[in-house]
């Protein structure tokens, strides 16, 4: 049954994706996290970091109990409404068409050669500063966009959806929202974030592994370059500051035949990000489609291979 619904939650997403008028999850663990922020920031030192785990329990904590809850109280009525709500809860912690739909705002405006427009909508999915981006830049910054983004968008949701359902899949989506919030390692949040971003790193471990395998197995199946994609895996993941992040971007630079990383500016300060992969292509707009068409591949192959084996295992 839980596989069913994960599938039919990743359908949902794929057709439907998040349309703007209904109440979507994600937004009340903003606003909860927001809330225990003021509550118990401390700028820095021992506080900060107990502040900081503190909240991060509670919006865990209360992602999986309130779906259990409601899961639990919908199957009181009917076993058909709690596996609708599974369905729909499942799909909101999914970004597949999410995902694709910003790579792609960001390339239409590109190929028609509005480059201020790209910028623009590059900036809503990245947090470098675009001002100053050629579309050489833009580009890059889509690609490694979808390929991070196809681990905590795709294949860490399925991943703990089919460990424990809609409750574990809501959970995790909220474990990646705190990241995303106060995971920084800024003045700020050096302290109060560090739980948070510990977390995020933990629950990410094996899904972006899992990313990786697929999206070598999807260069493959499209035929692209599945052997330099590997050997850029192997020689480069590690040169990311993330411990999972350079998976897919080498992964996807590989399979492109393209080089990510390089310089980025935050906050007016510029930060080098090492490189991943050979420049065996300069980068151009048409990337971005690729990389969609890769992340959309990899995470088919991710959720027929998580299906497959939770089958096996019960």
């Amino acid at each position: 049954m839980t596989e069913m619904i994960v599938a039919l939650a990743f359908l949902v997403d794929l057709v439907v994706g998040d349309p703007p008028r209904l109440p979507h999850p994600v937004v009340a663990l903003g606003k909860l996290i927001d809330m225990l922020e003021r509550l118990l920031y401390r700028p820095r030192g021992v506080w900060s970091l107990a502040g900081g785990a503190l909240m991060a329990m509670v919006v865990v904590g209360s992602a999986y109990g309130v779906t259990a809850l409601l899961v639990w109280s919908l199957g009181m009525i009917s076993p058909w409404l709690a596996a609708a709500a599974q369905i729909w809860l499942i799909s909101t912690t999914l970004s597949s068409r999410g995902l694709a739909g910003a790579a792609k705002d960001v390339l239409r405006p590109l190929i028609d050669g509005d480059l201020s427009s790209a910028r623009n909508m590059v900036a809503r999915i990245v947090g470098r500063e675009t001002s100053t981006m050629d579309s050489a830049a833009v580009t890059r910054a889509s690609v490694e966009t979808v390929a991070e983004n196809t681990v905590d968008g795709v294949v860490a949701p399925l991943f703990y959806a089919l460990l424990g359902g809609a409750p574990l899949a809501m959970a995790y989506r909220a474990v990646n929202t705190l990241d995303s919030m106060v995971g920084y390692r800024n003045e700020r949040y050096q302290f109060f974030g560090r739980f948070s971003a510990r977390l995020d790193d933990a629950a990410n471990y094996i899904p972006a592994r899992i990313c990786g395998l697929t999206m070598l197995a999807a260069a493959w199946i499209t035929g692209r370059r599945a052997g330099l994609a590997l050997r850029v895996v192997l020689r480069d993941a590690r040169k990311h500051p993330s411990p999972n992040s350079g998976i897919p971007e080498a992964a996807m630079a590989g399979a492109l035949g393209v080089r990510l990383g390089g310089l980025n500016v935050y906050g007016g300060r510029e930060s080098f990000r090492e490189y991943m992969g050979d420049a065996v292509l300069p980068l151009h707009p048409g990337h971005i489609r690729q990389a969609v068409d890769l992340m959309y591949m990899s995470s088919f192959l991710a959720l027929a291979a998580l299906e497959a084996l939770a089958i096996m295992l019960s």
